[in-house]
């Protein structure tokens, strides 16, 4: 969760992740994608791709690395699982699920399984996000 302990903005020298030479790259972390998604209230949903375009604009960059912030995603939902298991109850975890739909390539490779992240989006009343 600690790594990397700051955000990055990077000058790419070559076309990269869908940027052109010269865009600039952010490379947040887990604890502020953590803030973004914690900030998202009950019953909401957001867009990955909507919350990733936020970050970049705060860090004056042209846009957040997908490829991290996918993996930053998956640390803070396997995290939070751990957490309910734990014995922590869903309004005291990090509400991955508002982000995260049961279609997304992420949902099936987290050990929840697509089910549970169905309920859990049922339960806010949220349907299938869409890209």
């Amino acid at each position: 969760m600690q790594t990397p302990a700051r955000p990055e903005v990077v000058t790419l020298d070559k076309p990269m992740l869908g940027q052109p030479t010269g865009a600039r790259l952010l490379i947040s972390t887990p604890i502020e994608v953590k803030a973004q998604l914690d900030a998202i209230p009950k019953g909401t949903e957001r867009l990955p791709t909507d919350l990733r375009q936020e970050l970049a604009t705060k860090h004056q960059a042209d846009a957040t690395c997908p490829l991290t912030y996918g993996i930053f995603l998956r640390i803070l939902a396997e995290d939070a699982l751990d957490e309910m298991q734990q014995g922590k109850s869903v309004d005291e975890v990090t509400p991955f699920w508002r982000v995260i739909d049961r279609k997304a390539p992420l949902a099936k490779k987290l050990p929840c399984g697509i089910d549970f992240i169905t309920h859990l989006r049922t339960e806010e009343g949220l349907g299938e996000l869409m890209a």
